[in-house]
């Protein structure tokens, strides 16, 4: 499993395929500079982010899925680190947030939808829920989308949530973190921490 996390008890967490703009993300939410790339796969390990003096991390967890030139074995064994962190430290995780590419995330969920198959996308909010984390969904590059409310909504169809998607907000957060529009993504976090009580974390977001 992956190695290197600070000793911290509360955490954000960012999953979700490759690709589909985490660490620009985390770069927008914290300020610091991460490795990013149009190359999927560019982040292998977690990236981390604590605020020293603070017991706080926000954590981006390498990308699962396509990752052009790693083999299947290879993204299988990266998708069991990302679960096996999950399950490991799902008692300090206070907010999972998943990323998805809202220009292509419900074109790839129904792609990879059968009767003997759950796509990844789908099986990390499920896997959120069963370890009891509270989720929020980045409908990022939102901006590359013509028809939002359509989009959004068969986003929620997909994933179990009922449209309409307005019923979701503090669910479903419409970002483009390319151009800085986070601000729907860092209240629907700011109410998920608030509702731990964490209101001392608030300032992060």
């Amino acid at each position: 499993m992956f190695e290197g996390r600070p000793d911290r008890e509360a955490e954000v967490v960012l999953v979700g395929r490759s690709n589909v703009g985490k660490s620009t993300l985390m770069r927008d939410l914290t300020g610091h500079d991460v490795e990013t790339g149009r190359r999927p796969g560019v982040t292998r390990e977690p990236n981390f982010y604590d605020w020293a003096s603070e017991d706080f991390l926000l954590t981006d967890l390498p990308g699962f899925g396509f990752m052009s030139g790693v083999s299947e074995r290879e993204r299988e064994r990266t998708k069991t680190d990302v679960v096996r962190y999950l399950e490991a430290y799902a008692e300090e995780v206070l907010v999972g947030v998943l990323v998805v590419d809202a220009s292509s995330a419900v074109e790839i969920i129904d792609r990879h939808s059968g009767p003997d198959s759950v796509p990844y996308d789908v099986e990390m909010f499920a896997l959120l829920a069963d370890l009891g984390v509270d989720r929020v969904v980045a409908a990022n590059k939102i901006d590359a989308v013509d028809d939002r409310d359509g989009t959004l909504n068969d986003l929620c169809d997909r994933l179990g949530l009922l449209p309409p998607w307005q019923q979701w907000r503090d669910t479903v957060a419409p970002t483009s973190a390319k151009r800085g529009s986070t601000g729907a993504l860092r209240e629907a976090v700011r109410e998920r921490l608030h509702e731990h009580r964490r209101d001392d974390l608030l300032q992060f977001f």
